[in-house]
């Protein structure tokens, strides 16, 4: 692969996995171009790439200013965007002495909440609210930003508000409407998030979204931002309500845990943890999501280790108001055919608990 050709087959090889509805390229060397296809690895074409092909692509895709920190860095986030086409983002890698580089798509318009199968109601009521703290989580690749990005652009679309937003890399690109958005990105914008955030709030800012909440610093000034009167929008990488809530805490020392359960149980509106599984009729993938809901009874659990444990139960019990653990919603999408038997166990938190339901829901022995 010539330098002179590295553009055009970037771009066609692009295209042609935004037209396979792929969602992430691996480029590495030594073997072909490799796409994800609705949860599932294949290769993308029959040609191993070499070292010196990977390199060319990287080389082509980076500003002057990335190609200066290439030369002391061994990892970058950034982001690229062909016009029309989609938006990606990259992360840049060494192995075995050769760059790799995994792209993502991310699409040019904000979907809805709808579009997304997010319950409108639940999500709009935490998008609306004046202050708190709102998490979304669950593993890479689950849809956290996208969800991040629908619930920003309801703000945008509804509401007077000064928004911004600290990201590695920006992903959706928001434009102006009722709101101002101002977006920062890590290393471009700004050095890190806990340094982003410590200045944002000198920005007049109603609402602060975190891309993610990688250390104690950002996650203290994300709950004393929220606190203090924002609405505060950020991610983790953890599977559910209970293991959030015991994560946050366990970013401190164990002196603080206390104080720190206080603050969160005061600061909290409600966390929402999702996962991508494969579709029963092999049509892409569906979303299923837990949704907690920070109510007077759960905001004392918070507060109390022992009774934290109750959480669980708590949510299963008061769905009226929206809430529903992983496994009550694994339980629906089994029941309405969009999922099968074996991914609802596969990804339950409790398969037991799961087969329970299964059978008191369909009155049938699991």
């Amino acid at each position: 692969m010539s330098t002179t050709q590295t553009p055009n087959v970037i771009a066609e090889m692009l295209k042609t996995m935004v037209q396979s509805r792929a969602s992430d390229i691996h480029l590495q060397a030594g073997a072909p171009p490799t796409v994800r296809i609705d949860g599932k690895l294949k290769s993308f074409s029959n040609k191993v790439l070499m070292p010196a092909d990977v390199e060319a692509i990287v080389r082509s895709l980076l500003t002057p200013m990335q190609q200066e920190e290439l030369e002391y860095k061994k990892e970058m986030d950034f982001a690229y965007t062909i016009p029309g086409l989609a938006r990606f983002r990259c992360n840049l890698l060494h192995q075995r002495g050769s760059f790799g580089l995994v792209m993502r798509v991310v699409s040019e318009n904000i979907p809805s909440f709808e579009a997304l199968g997010l319950p409108r109601e639940a999500l709009e009521g935490l998008a609306s609210k004046e202050r708190g703290l709102v998490l979304v989580t669950g593993p890479t690749g689950s849809g956290k930003s996208t969800t991040l990005a629908a619930m920003i652009d309801h703000v945008n679309l509804h509401f007077p508000k000064n928004i911004v937003t600290i990201e590695d890399p920006i992903e959706f690109l928001h434009r102006h409407k009722k709101s101002l958005v101002v977006q920062r990105e890590v290393s471009v914008d700004t050095d890190s998030f806990s340094s982003g955030l410590k200045y944002a709030m000198r920005q007049d800012p109603d609402v602060i979204l975190i891309g993610e909440m990688r250390d104690r610093e950002t996650v203290e000034a994300a709950i004393m931002a929220a606190q203090t009167g924002h609405l505060v929008f950020s991610t983790l990488h953890t599977l559910d309500s209970l293991r959030t809530i015991n994560r946050i805490i366990d970013f401190f020392p164990l002196h603080e845990h206390q104080q720190i359960r206080i603050l969160l149980a005061e600061s909290l509106l409600g966390i929402l943890s999702q996962r991508l599984l494969p579709r029963a009729d092999a049509q892409g993938r569906a979303l299923a999501l837990e949704i907690m809901l920070n109510t007077p009874f759960i905001r004392d659990m918070i507060k109390d280790e022992e009774k934290s444990l109750q959480i669980k139960d708590a949510m299963m019990h008061d769905n009226i108001r929206g809430m529903r653990t992983f496994d009550q919603h694994l339980v629906e999408l089994y029941t309405q055919g969009q999922i099968s038997l074996e991914d609802a166990e596969g990804s339950a938190t409790s398969p037991h608990e799961l087969k329970l339901m299964l059978t008191k829901f369909t009155g049938k022995g699991f």
